[in-house]
């Protein structure tokens, strides 16, 4: 038995009997007056909670192997430890409850209202992941991924996490769409939810009533899908591809809405295109341009999101591009071919994934979003907004809700399918074990200009939005008294100096340094489960695997709102009792967040050619020596997405957070939401620009942290001018 296996026996045996079994997050030491409340499970199981016993069996069983050499062979023994054991965790934590026995059979077996019991604390978490690993320990000692047992522990426990954190809260609030008022289960609720013609009408083609909701969505998410990808492919080549002087400007230009809250990015738009928006006062007095409302409705969300999404699909696309092996393209001209005809049959191919999973998050992010719409939407309904309001609103519907998130589920399922069947089974390596002394060819004069046009223009744009914002948050009142003051910044970042040292008084402060730390907390822990599950779906096969891959999109593809609600509905009784604590803020961006990470590394990790994950392992290091030693050198970009994404989202996100923010966990965005609905707009983005500018210097930090990856390549600055080659008689 390897040393592995016996320590997680160890730790599911000190989870069992020394750690405290329930109260989660409980920093007091239990007294011996409150031991019954704190205690391990052998303590509880002893004295009173008797349904906590079996788990002695599983536990038992998982030693023989240890004092019998003869049972270690095929690992039998550990599968029906894990199984048993993770099952008996399962049954206990889901029949009792905080009011007694929680299923029909058991009140009518021992009668009511039974024992009751609060939330699993560490100690039935560390027995569950022992279990879990033992499990899996054993399924390798049976053959299962080549008998690696690195491999099918995290594809153990990343299945094991999607499954607590995204499938249980999303589908105790998706069930409710099956349930009337009463909660009875009622599929004809269902059916009629569903048809409703406020959802697939389609009146805007014959008169001039709206559409449905559903429609509407759609035909945004396809717009903002398409425009971010074209958006972030223009930066991506100019970055990667061009000598354009300005290029490191132009980047950070490409990258600075990601920073920002959407509100806040819809803020600064009606400030400049409303009627009373500074562009539309030029425009009149200039060149008698009307005022209107144009920026409210389909146009305004349309460019709201573009600004907030396009650094997305440039943090996704730019590895790609740099990925791309320059010797293809040498080879193409080689035989004659013209550089439009390379970039056209040879470059552009290569993009195929990066360009694929660049679409599929600005289109499912667009789908998500609910602040700009919030803000911007007008009369332009889209589903996120309508399941906010379901949720929230005056006429409070959890079914209509739920009906709402189902169609949006299927809305994502669709755009995952039709990525799968674009890319097909083709490949698309281009990082090789070989050395690569080719340089990347400079761009076709068409494709340069046309990238020069839409990226600078884009970046001029939201420099413009930018000035807006830091504008606003330096005078009294933007729109209306143009004095210059500071008077926002001090209310909410006051320093004080008091006996003691230095007093933190500013209103801001408390939310400012709890979102610091959850997101910092958050983005390594997002990075590191994305790109192993990315890992895990591009270098090993095993059943259910496209159904695995679907699974780490779903709390993407759900609103931050719904993921929110399922999150109070399904933590906030045991088994899994975390609300109110750090914890759960933490859990929900790791899980809502964890696709980018996925999608980034599967879009990197399709360029490295698998021999060099195989010369490793010949070579006879372990799989976890292979992932650390050689993939993830060649992972950084995708890191740096990764990273930068996850601790961006977490320090600017809203419709996730808003319910689940407590007194001492209350979020950045949720005091600047307060402030805006109290009408302090400069106070609200003071602080927002305060966000900004901590989030670059975190971005700067991600970047020198994990630097850049180097593929044995010159650069194509050092590429001499180009020259037309000749065939040799």
């Amino acid at each position: 038995m390897s040393r592995a296996t016996l320590g997680w026996i160890v730790l599911g045996w000190v989870g069992f009997a020394l750690l405290p079994w329930y109260g989660f997050d409980r920093s007091a030491v239990p007294t011996l007056a409150d031991y019954f409340v704190s205690g391990s499970a052998l303590a509880h199981g002893v004295h009173r909670a008797w349904w906590l016993l079996p788990l002695l069996l599983p536990l038992g069983m998982a030693l023989l192997p240890v004092v019998r050499p003869d049972m270690q062979r095929n690992g039998t023994w550990l599968i029906a430890s894990g199984l048993l054991g993770l099952a008996l965790v399962v049954l206990q934590g889901f029949s009792v409850g905080l009011n007694g026995w929680t299923l029909d059979i058991l009140k009518s077996l021992f009668g009511e209202p039974g024992p009751r019991q609060s939330g699993m604390g560490y100690g039935a978490a560390l027995t569950s992941t022992a279990l879990l690993i033992l499990l899996c320990h054993g399924l390798a000692a049976r053959g299962w991924c080549r008998g690696d047992a690195f491999v099918t522990s995290s594809i153990g426990v990343v299945i094991a996490l999607i499954i607590v954190f995204v499938f249980f809260p999303v589908t105790t609030i998706l069930a409710s769409a099956f349930a009337d008022n009463s909660g009875h289960f009622a599929p004809t609720e269902f059916i009629t939810k569903f048809l409703d013609k406020s959802i697939w009408g389609l009146d805007c083609l014959t008169s001039d009533l709206r559409c449905g909701v559903a429609w509407n969505t759609l035909f945004l998410g396809l717009l903002v899908g398409v425009g971010t990808t074209a958006l972030g492919l223009a930066f991506a080549l100019i970055a990667t591809r061009t000598g354009f002087r300005y290029k490191k400007i132009l980047r950070l230009m490409s990258v600075l809405p990601i920073i920002t809250p959407p509100f806040v990015i819809g803020l600064a738009l009606i400030l400049l295109f409303g009627r009373s928006g500074a562009l539309s006062a030029v425009l009149w007095d200039w060149f008698g341009v009307p005022r209107s409302r144009w920026i409210y409705g389909l146009p305004g969300v349309f460019i709201a999101q573009l600004l907030a999404f396009t650094p997305i699909a440039f943090l996704v696309l730019i590895g790609v591009v740099q990925g791309i092996s320059p010797t293809l393209e040498e080879a193409s001209q080689t035989l004659r071919a013209k550089s439009w005809t390379t970039f056209w049959t040879v470059t552009l191919p290569l993009m195929r994934p990066g360009l694929a999973n660049a679409f599929l998050l600005g289109f499912v992010e667009s789908l998500a979003d609910f602040g700009n719409p919030l803000v911007l939407g007008g009369n332009y309904e889209v589903l996120s907004t309508k399941i906010f309001f379901a949720v929230v609103g005056a006429q409070q519907d959890q079914g209509r809700a739920a009906v709402l998130s189902i169609i949006l589920l299927a809305f994502t399922l669709g755009a995952f399918w039709l990525q799968h069947a674009w890319l097909g089974k083709k490949v698309y390596t281009t990082v090789t074990g070989k050395g690569d002394a080719g340089i990347p060819l400079p761009l076709p004069r068409r494709v340069a200009l046309a990238s020069y046009l839409t990226a600078v223009p884009w970046a001029i744009f939201t420099l413009v939005v930018y000035v807006i914002i830091v504008v606003g948050a330096f005078v009294r009142s933007m729109g209306r008294d143009y004095t210059p003051t500071l008077e926002h910044f001090l209310t909410a970042f006051r320093v004080e100096r008091a006996d003691w040292g230095l007093y933190f008084s500013g209103s801001a402060w408390n939310s400012f340094f709890a979102t610091v730390k959850v997101a910092a907390v958050a983005a390594p822990l997002t990075a590191a489960i994305g790109l192993l599950t990315a890992y895990l779906l591009t270098r090993q096969r095993f059943s259910g695997q496209r159904a695995f891959e679907f699974g780490t999109l779903l709390s993407f593809a759900i609103p931050g709102t719904v993921v929110g609600v399922s999150y109070i509905l399904a933590f906030n009784v045991p088994p899994i009792e975390i609300t109110g604590t750090g914890f759960v803020l933490v859990m929900c961006f790791v899980f809502r967040n964890m696709p980018v990470g996925v999608r980034s590394g599967i879009a990197t990790l399709s360029q490295i050619d698998k021999s060099l994950d195989e010369a490793s392992l010949t070579l006879g290091a372990g799989s976890s020596t292979t992932m650390r030693r050689v993939v993830l050198p060649l992972l950084r970009p995708a890191i740096v997405a990764s990273l930068v994404y996850s601790f961006v989202r977490a320090m600017t996100a809203v419709s996730a957070v808003i319910f689940l923010v407590t007194a001492e966990y209350n979020m950045a965005t949720t005091y600047i939401v307060g402030r805006v609905e109290a009408g302090e707009f400069g106070l609200a983005i003071a602080y927002s620009t305060v966000l900004i500018v901590v989030m670059l210097l975190a971005i700067v930090a991600i970047q020198l942290a994990v630097g850049e990856r180097r593929l044995g390549r010159r650069s194509a600055s050092a590429a001499p001018s180009p020259v037309a080659v000749q065939a040799v008689p």
